[in-house]
This record gives structure tokens, C-alpha cells and sequence, in this order.
């Protein structure tokens, strides 16, 4: 085993620790017949096909469309589509090739538009035929008016939301879950919601980098964890949903479900919050990413459950394996906590700011705070060029409607097959009896060998463990005595002596090697703490 100084890795991310680990790796996979393994990463090793099929067919008939008002096909220069009749042009083109992969899907996408939104055909085609070509700038600068309602709906569907939920969500396309978080935290520090140093909380564990962001200069936030163990199945005990009680906290974040943890907040737990929220803090922000919910039979988001305090982050990435499109949406409700914030700001307050939107808005304190999320995405003064890219926009839409289309959830339930059978995989090597968990989205997997060398040998291996072994020493054996690469758990403010796994990015039969190595590295330290105790 390579002697490594762990002490200078304490600081550093799971995910800068990783290429450390890669190069291990390799260098254990040289040396033996074993392949390189690595389950650190989140990247889903599939795709959705019908909505890119789409796509990629559209964008022949959009080139089409171009070269009707212009041709000049020596040069390879074309005109800007247009509007007029440009559904039913649609409909002729795809007759002509009914054969095509994609062709089948355009014509159900352009009938469903109509009839379940009540879209104008034209209008419908033709936002996403110039949209597809890319020749204007994003206008509504938030979100394309009939992509933001196709979004809007399927987002309804992957958080849970019922029909009796009031009103809507007014969403802002972003370039991905990780965009999005940044202009958030940027826009809310913007306008004096959050100021540097206040208290927030989050729900740990979490996504390193959010850990990360708070702690960064420009924000340098008081951040007090709230907790979910494994011994309350990654649920908030009572008493850490208490601590959200102090006046002092002014925001919680969360992933939901969690990320190392992929539990999702259970039915009782969010009644907690709820009750909380409605009867001790109704002042509470709440910021929540939930772009694993797509994979929770039955989901419910705090998005639904408090929409007046909830900021909602959604990413596309993982459920249509397409992390390269940078596809996101925020959603913040149309009734909501942040603007009734900004309307009671000191005066000073709402003065300077009107000063900092007074060149987009000749009425800068009726901007809505989802218009200043984009606004100052773009520092305010590039506010005309904001916006995600059109084609970027257009599949997002795609993406989005054939979710919508799929009534019988044909792709959910393959989606979530596969997750499930490598975690089944996995636990067949480890071996571990678990009991089955409604709320596991079964994306990622946290193995603790604490908590379970506490429950199969005992206390006092536990405390040697703490004594003797460095916490990145699990994940460092992984690497070079099996060549399989996981993430620490301790980065993501998991217990300390855990290790995340995904389940998303290697072959189905690759888990059976992941819960051979882990076991094998388990064993490996009650070996060692049973030779102290002959000595």
C-alpha cells in the first residue's frame, strides 16, 4: 500500500480528491488483471433516444424552412424561418418521411401542443423551428413562452405536484442544477435577502459544493447542519427539524432526495417541515434541488408542499442522461416569499437597488425577484443579451413533453430498473441484508462502515477504526488494491468513514466487483483490529 500524507487532502473536495484516486487506479490496474472502476461519477450511462431522435430530424425541416425566404446554396447562406402556415408545412415534410426515426414523435409533439395546452400550431412550430436554428436572442429572456409552459408541467409531474396546487411556478431556463445555484445565491446576496455572514442551514448530508459555496469569501455564511443519520434511514430527526426553529436562520438548503444519501424526504418527515414552517417560520427560505425526484416512486417536493417559500432547482442531466445539454430550470412561485422580502427592505435598501435596476425597468420595485435572478445572472447591465440558448431550450422542451407524452411512464420505470438492479448487484456482493425503502431513488448509494462494523463486530472495532485508520484510507485501498474508484463520504458531510457509490455511470455486472472490494477492504480492517487483540 503507497503511503500517503492524508492530512493535506482533508480540505479538499471529494471531487478534486477523485483524480488522486484515478491515479491510483490506473496504476493498480497495471499491475494486476482487474479494470479500472470508476463509480465516483454521477454521469448516467444512458440516454433518452425518442426526444433526440426529434430533435436532430427537426433540425433538417428547420433548415428547410430557412431556405424558403433565402437560397443561396453556392455560398451555403439561408434566410430566417417564418411563421405563416409553417405547421401544416411541418405536416407535409413529415409525411414524406413517416420512415425517419424522430418523424412519428415531431407529429404527436406538435398534436398534444394543441390540444392538451391549447397551443396555435403555428405559433408552436414556429418558436421552436427559429428557436432550433439559433438566429435570435432568447425572448421572454427567463424562458420561451410555450417551451416555459411545456416545462412547467413536466416539472409539476417530476415533483409530485397535484391539481389542487394553487397558481404556478414562474421558471427561469438555466444551463444546468449547478448554474442554476450560483445566480441564485448571487441574486439573493444582490438584494439584501441574505447578506454575508447570516445563518443558514442546510440538510447533510449534501452535494459537496454547496457546503463549499457558503463557505467561500464572498458569501462566508454561519451554516448549521441539520443532520440525517443512518440510523434514522437518512430521515431529520425531530430534534434537528427543531433547530430550524432559531429566527437567527434564515434559509435551508437541500437536496432532495439526497445526494450521497439518494433518499428522498419521507411523507412524515415533510409534514414535520410543514408544520413548521407554517406555524413557528413562516419567514423561512427554502432552497431545494431536487433533480433525483424523477426516480422516487411518488415523489413530493418541498417545491409543492410550500410553494410560497420554496425556490425549486431542477436539472435534466441525470433522468435524460444528457449532463453535456447543461439543461435547467428555478422555479420560484408566482405568489411568493422573496418579493413580499424586497417590498419590506429598509429604504436605503430599496433605493440602491433601484439604482441597480434602473436601467431595464422604469419601475424597478415592481421587478420580481425570478426577473432579477435573471437580470442579474447577467450583471443587470448585459440583461438584453440574458437567457438560456434557443436550441438549447428546444430540447428541453423535447425532453420535456415526451415525459408528458409517455402516460404509461414506459421510460420512468426502465430508468429506475436499471438503478435498481445494480444496487441489488452490489448488495449481492457486499453481502448486506437491506430492507427494501420507498423513498430510495437508488442513484447513488452511501455505504457506511461505521455504522455497520458497529452493528456486525461491535463497539470497541469501531473505536479502533476512529484510532487507527484515516478516513480516505477507504477510498485510497479501493483504488490501488482494486482499482475501483468511489467518493468519500466525509466531503459530502456524510459519517466520516463512508463511501459513496454510484449507480448510474458502469455496467450492471461491474457492482458485483464494487461489493466484493468493499467488503474485502471491511474485512481487511477487522483483520488488522483482531491482531492487536492477540497481541
Amino acid at each position: 500500500m503507497t503511503v500517503i500524507d492524508y492530512k493535506k487532502y482533508e480540505s479538499m473536495s471529494p471531487f478534486e480528491i477523485k483524480d488522486g484516486l484515478m491515479k491510483l487506479a490506473k496504476s493498480g490496474a497495471e499491475k494486476s488483471t482487474r479494470a479500472l472502476l470508476n463509480a465516483g461519477r454521477g454521469n448516467p450511462n444512458w440516454i433518452a433516444t425518442k426526444p433526440r431522435e426529434a430533435f436532430f430530424l427537426f433540425g433538417m425541416f428547420a433548415l428547410s424552412e430557412s431556405r424558403r425566404s433565402m437560397d443561396n446554396s453556392v455560398a451555403g447562406l439561408a434566410g430566417m424561418p417564418q411563421k405563416n402556415g409553417i405547421a401544416a408545412r411541418l405536416q407535409t415534410w413529415l409525411e414524406k418521411r413517416a420512415e425517419d426515426a424522430g418523424a412519428d414523435f415531431l407529429s404527436k409533439m406538435v398534436d398534444h401542443g394543441v390540444k392538451a395546452f391549447g397551443f396555435d400550431a403555428d405559433a408552436f412550430v414556429f418558436e421552436l423551428t427559429d428557436s432550433i436554428i439559433g438566429d435570435n436572442y432568447p425572448v421572454p429572456d427567463r424562458m420561451l413562452v410555450h417551451a416555459e409552459q411545456i416545462s412547467h408541467r413536466y416539472l409539476m409531474w417530476a415533483m409530485g405536484a397535484d391539481t389542487a396546487l394553487s397558481g404556478k411556478f414562474d421558471l427561469y431556463a438555466v444551463e444546468g442544477g449547478t448554474a442554476a445555484m450560483c445566480y441564485i445565491f448571487k441574486s439573493l446576496m444582490a438584494n439584501r435577502i441574505l447578506k454575508k455572514g447570516d445563518t443558514i442551514a442546510m440538510g447533510t448530508p449534501i452535494f459537496t459544493p454547496y457546503i463549499e459555496i457558503a463557505e467561500l469569501e464572498d458569501y462566508a455564511f454561519n451554516a448549521v447542519h441539520i443532520r440525517a443519520t443512518q440510523e434514522h434511514r437518512f430521515q431529520y430527526s425531530d430534534e434537528e427539524i427543531a433547530k430550524l426553529e432559531d429566527p437567527k436562520i434564515k434559509a435551508f438548503f437541500v437536496v432532495n432526495p439526497g445526494n450521497p444519501t439518494s433518499m428522498a424526504i419521507d411523507t412524515a418527515t415533510l409534514k414535520k417541515l410543514v408544520d413548521l414552517v407554517k406555524t413557528k417560520r413562516p419567514d423561512l427560505i427554502l432552497l431545494t434541488d431536487d433533480v433525483y425526484g424523477t426516480f422516487v416512486p411518488g415523489f413530493r417536493s418541498l417545491m409543492c408542499e410550500l410553494p410560497y417559500n420554496t425556490i425549486g432547482v431542477y436539472s435534466y442531466s441525470k433522468y435524460f442522461g444528457c449532463t453535456g445539454w447543461r439543461l435547467g430550470v428555478i422555479g420560484i412561485h408566482e405568489k411568493n416569499i422573496l418579493d413580499d422580502l424586497l417590498a419590506k427592505l429598509p429604504a436605503k435598501e430599496l433605493e440602491a437597488l433601484d439604482k441597480r435596476y434602473t436601467s431595464i425597468t422604469l419601475e424597478p420595485r415592481k421587478l420580481k425577484m425570478i426577473d432579477r435572478l435573471v437580470a442579474d445572472s447577467r450583471d443587470v447591465a448585459l440583461n438584453h443579451t440574458a437567457g438560456l440558448s434557443l436550441p438549447q431550450q428546444v430540447m428541453m422542451t423535447m425532453f420535456s413533453i415526451s415525459e408528458l407524452m409517455d402516460t404509461d411512464k414506459i421510460y420512468q420505470k426502465a430508468c429506475m430498473e436499471i438503478c435498481q438492479k445494480r444496487v441489488n448487484t452490489l448488495l449481492e456482493g457486499l453481502p448486506l441484508d437491506l430492507q427494501p425503502n420507498a423513498n430510495f431513488a437508488a442513484y447513488y448509494g452511501t455505504i457506511d462502515f461505521e455504522f455497520w462494523l458497529r452493528k456486525y463486530v461491535g463497539e470497541d472495532m469501531v473505536t479502533w477504526l476512529k484510532a487507527n485508520v484515516h478516513p480516505l484510507d477507504l477510498v485510497a485501498r479501493l483504488a490501488e488494491d482494486h482499482a475501483i474508484v468511489l467518493l468519500n463520504g466525509g466531503g459530502f458531510d456524510a459519517p466520516n468513514w463512508s463511501v459513496r457509490v454510484s449507480f448510474a455511470n458502469l455496467p450492471d455486472d461491474a457492482y458485483d466487483d464494487i461489493g466484493r472490494a468493499v467488503r474485502a477492504v471491511g474485512r481487511s480492517y477487522v483483520d488488522m483490529y483482531n491482531a492487536t487483540k492477540k497481541k
